[in-house]
């Protein structure tokens, strides 16, 4: 038998699950601080689109979600700049105002483990 929430296999009997702590058998109880399966917090969904607003064509949005590969496709795009007169720093810019704005509304709301965003 696996978590329903985070997909661990349960111990026989268990009650709660060992990784997530959610209550086997359906049950639903709200989190108000869930953690990823490193045992880590998980991410905050303002932080997160804030900084793909105002620092996204540097990707740091995208290391600060795990998403390491997009994020060095947007820092080299942004410092590709100095070669193409902004034109890749322009395009790296807007990709990063657009997630922001998408985790902010909620549109991209896991982080690179599949851990929901809190609010």
């Amino acid at each position: 038998m696996f978590c329903e929430k985070c997909g661990t296999e349960l111990a026989e009997g268990a009650k709660h699950c060992s990784n997530c702590g959610a209550p086997v058998g359906g049950q639903t109880v709200q989190n108000s601080n869930p953690v990823n399966n490193n045992g880590g917090e998980s991410k905050s969904k303002l932080a997160a689109g804030l900084l793909g607003i105002f620092l996204g064509s540097l990707g740091i949005h995208n290391f600060y979600l795990g998403y390491t590969r997009n994020a060095v496709i947007q820092l080299v795009l942004c410092l590709a700049g100095f070669i193409t007169c902004g034109l890749t720093s322009l395009g790296a810019y807007i990709w990063g105002l657009v997630e922001g704005i998408m985790i902010i509304a909620g549109k991209i709301s896991v982080d690179a483990n599949g851990v929901p965003l809190k609010d």
